[in-house]
């Protein structure tokens, strides 16, 4: 394993302060450039403070659009590093990619297998693209397109072909979009006629013992920006020692999850995942390659830690602290009431009488540094009839440290208040946290076209003052019983659990707050007409609104958040919004990168075909343009 000293040798000798893995000496130089001035750098001081370029970005069968000598030199400058992919599910299609064997194992044997997670193009929410070449056994009628899958991805295993990749795609005006692993539910790593520069292969890891900072003085790691939260776990049994990641999962643990905040089982411990940053090496939009830390480019490490992905530069790897280890053990509890003929016998006042209960004991969990995952949702009476319709509740309690005597002494209480309440609770054993083992090894996942959602941040004074607890309850009440499940997570990251280097631009909501939900939708959206998805999504509104209207003091988070969210730059980002548009206009003044709902994407839209909601299969425009 490489020494911190001899990473910081490194570093000296070849001129770039702090990088973190060999990888990042390997950087774009004038001899590289030589006559190709499609990947010069830029200056960023120069540059105009007003955006006054094309437009639209370059779009394929255009003018416009680079002639195929550029990217083939372009492809030379990457060593070959240039891919022009199509989407996995075209061998299910007529054409000249069709392949019966291949599309049988798209529909039948990737559930078990990396094959998406690996693929270049996919993304795991298909309707962002425009759900535009899906795996089926029954395509005839049907075409497969590009949709908003990028034309080209660039796979990088060096800074350099970062560089190059930033360069070409903002002095050729193209769009230009950041994948890892496809875990994007509105669109961020799509985009029609786009450059992807795909960071997925980026696994670099080092444990350091001892690391110093500012102020911070402790165990951290260096690790790479492809690195999948699943595949830290095994570097936390090796070291001994506890990191904070998404959970047990295929989501990128240092790209797109930091940058937007991320929540997990420590988050009422340790804060978000945002703020274990200590260090953060990026490509910037004028292709330069810089580190953002307390010392330098603090703008920049603030905006990356908490302000969106995607949106202020593309990081290539990070320092961020590691903690002692800790076991996580799980109580799980549940119960249910069932569709009722006699409304004299109905227990539906019981069940949630029961699950503010639990909401009041949230408050115990989370400030013993704890977190709790649960869900509510509706049971249906069987068709036809007048029954009254259930409903069903369960939960994982997660107490950090706690032994599964202490744990279950622990939820001894709020176990006894259901049962006063007449509420069957069956007993459960404690259990290892099921979302902190790794069990699956990164196999399974597999794109799907529904999942549409919206999340709420719930701030404590929604749960502390009575009026307020009983206002905030009956809107979830109203949410479950119109058939919209909700996902709560009991979860406190506060500014004095985050610690230090603190100042990060997590939405402020979430240092207030004392649950984190997801309410999803539920809608088929495949063969929906784009009127048909407008009303489902305005009805599903009428109940996020309730939600929102008692916790006004919240917000939402932007890594599960909804593409429509009403004052959507208040809702993800709060307070912080102001200096991030300062910042981003700093850092990108081409307009380079672009997400939607991030920072500055006000100024832009996509040009796509009426879906019924935003998607990302259309050129991307200047608003008003």
């Amino acid at each position: 394993m490489r020494s911190p000293i001899s990473a910081n040798i490194l570093a000296i000798a070849v001129g770039v302060q702090c990088i973190n893995f060999p990888f990042e000496a390997t950087v774009l130089r004038d001899e590289d450039i030589g006559s190709f001035s499609a990947i010069e750098f830029d200056n960023r001081s120069t540059a105009s403070p007003i955006y006054d370029g094309p437009e639209c970005k370059a779009i394929p069968s255009t003018a416009s659009w680079p002639l195929e000598t550029e990217w083939a030199r372009l492809n030379v400058s990457l060593g070959g590093a240039l891919l022009n992919p199509v989407p996995a599910a075209a061998v299910c299609y007529d054409g000249p990619d069709k392949d019966a064997n291949q599309c049988n194992f798209l529909l039948r044997n990737t559930s078990s297998s990396r094959f998406y997670i690996n693929d270049p193009l996919t993304v795991l929410t298909l309707w962002p693209e425009g759900d535009s070449c899906y795996a089926s056994t029954n395509t005839a009628g049907l075409d497969c397109t590009q949709g908003g899958f990028p034309t080209y991805v660039v796979n990088v295993t060096t800074v350099k072909q970062i560089q190059a990749a930033v360069n070409f795609a903002r002095n050729k005006n193209v769009r230009l979009v950041i994948k890892n692993t496809g875990h994007d539910f509105v669109g961020r790593s799509s985009g029609f006629g786009a450059l992807s520069v795909w960071t997925h292969w980026l696994k670099q890891f080092e444990f350091l013992p001892v690391y110093s900072i500012g102020e911070y003085e402790g165990m951290a790691a260096r690790v790479g920006a492809g690195l999948e939260s699943w595949e830290l776990f095994a570097y936390m049994m090796q070291f001994n020692m506890t990191m904070l990641v998404a959970g047990p999962y295929t989501v990128g643990a240092y790209g797109g999850w930091i940058s937007g905040g991320g929540h997990s089982a420590f988050a009422s411990m340790y804060g978000m995942g945002a703020d274990q940053v200590l260090s953060l090496d990026v490509v910037t939009a004028d292709g330069r390659f810089v580190t953002a830390d307390v010392n330098q480019n603090t703008d920049l490490f603030f905006a990356l830690r908490g302000g969106g992905g995607g949106n202020y530069g593309i990081v290539t790897s990070a320092v961020v602290k590691a903690h002692p280890a800790t076991s996580l053990l799980s109580s799980s509890l549940s119960f249910a009431v069932q569709p009722s003929q006699d409304a004299s016998n109905n227990a539906t006042n019981a069940f949630w009488a029961a699950v503010d209960a639990y909401h009041n004991f949230g408050l115990d969990i989370v400030d013993n540094g704890g977190t709790a995952y649960s869900s509510i949702s509706r049971i249906s009476p069987p068709s036809g009839s007048n029954a009254t319709a259930g409903a069903r509740f369960s939960t994982s309690i997660e107490m950090p440290g706690l032994d599964a005597t202490q744990l279950t002494s622990f939820v001894t209480p709020l176990r006894d208040r259901i049962a006063a309440l007449g509420i069957d609770v069956p007993v459960s054993a404690v259990t290892q946290a099921s979302n902190w083992q790794d069990v699956r090894h990164g196999v399974g996942d597999t794109p799907g076209n529904g999942g549409r959602f919206a999340s709420r941040i719930f701030p404590r004074v929604s749960f502390d003052e009575p009026e307020r607890f009983e206002t905030t309850q009956q809107a979830i009440r109203n949410t479950v019983e119109a058939g919209y499940m909700f996902h709560g997570i009991n979860m406190a990251p506060t500014l004095d659990v985050a610690g230090y280097p603190g100042n990060g631009a997590v939405n402020p909501a979430f240092r207030t707050a004392v649950m984190h939900a997801d309410v999803f939708e539920g809608t088929n959206l495949r063969g929906l007409s784009p009127q048909g998805v407008r009303d489902a999504h305005a009805r599903f509104n009428v109940y996020m609104d309730q939600i929102r209207q008692a916790t006004p003091e919240g917000g939402s988070y932007v890594n599960e958040g909804d593409i429509e969210e009403p004052e959507w730059q208040r809702a993800f980002y709060g307070s912080n919004y102001a200096r991030l548009l300062r910042v981003k206009r700093s850092w990108d003044p081409w307009n380079l990168f672009y997400t939607p709902i991030g920072v500055g994407s006000e100024s832009w839209a996509v040009r796509a075909p009426d879906h019924g909601l935003p998607t990302q299969d259309g050129p991307l425009c200047r608003v008003g343009s």
